[in-house]
């Protein structure tokens, strides 16, 4: 496991902050109270390891399937419905959710490997991530890639506490599937919109990890 680069200025601040909180606390308390200055140690030490948790990168053996759409990140899966997509395709999709928890890796992955046709940020609100209203009304970032197999489309969505998106593509960039493409600090939500007539291969409330789980597969027949 390593540390994300997104982290390493939070993690600094934190440490600085831990380390002023406890100097002055050993200092000017622990020669009266000794058990207050314990306490707000063990404290203080809990929320800087769970500060450095956020930006982990755990190692893992990532998912590569040309005909698949792999997950973009670990999470829960909270939305599997067909909508009618509106920024791009204009038209109905099925959308998949996974919501991320403070607790989850918040790296973000590709999809699929293909070429970036649309990357578009919107400015927003903040509601809570499972709001149904998130999608289309928070801050959010929307990518759509191209392969031999179609066009996908997903999106990073900002929530109440997650108000940073990272996102490293670029129209015209071709990218690999499973590679890294973006970071929401503190978590969050991401969709994926896939065609209609694909195999979904998860179900509500499930587990999943960015990378690794296969959201849906393309029939084979409808390669280009």
């Amino acid at each position: 496991m390593t540390i994300h680069h997104e982290g390493y200025r939070t993690i600094g601040i934190a440490s600085l902050l831990f380390g002023l909180i406890n100097i002055l606390s050993f200092t000017f308390l622990s020669g009266h109270v000794l058990w207050l200055s314990i306490v707000i140690f063990i404290i203080t030490i809990i929320l800087l390891l769970f500060i450095i948790s956020f930006f982990r990168v755990p190692n893992r053996v990532l998912t590569i399937k040309e005909n698949a759409v792999i997950c973009p990140a670990d999470g829960k899966v909270v939305v599997i419905e067909d909508i009618v997509e509106t920024e791009f395709f204009k038209d109905k999709r099925t959308q998949i959710s996974i919501f991320m928890s403070p607790a989850n890796v918040h790296i973000n992955r590709n999809p699929i490997g293909g070429k970036v046709i649309y990357n578009q940020y919107h400015k927003g609100k903040y509601l809570v991530a499972w709001h149904p209203k998130s999608s289309t009304e928070n801050e959010r970032w929307t990518v759509v890639v191209e392969n031999d197999y179609g066009k996908i489309l997903y999106k990073q969505i900002a929530g109440a506490l997650a108000k940073r998106i990272c996102n490293y593509t670029k129209v015209g960039d071709t990218v690999e599937q499973s590679a890294e493409y973006g970071f929401i600090k503190f978590g969050s939500r991401v969709d994926v919109i896939v065609p209609t007539y694909m195999n979904i291969k998860v179900e509500l409330n499930q587990q999943v990890k960015g990378g690794v789980t296969v959201l849906a597969t393309f029939p084979y027949n409808l390669q280009k």
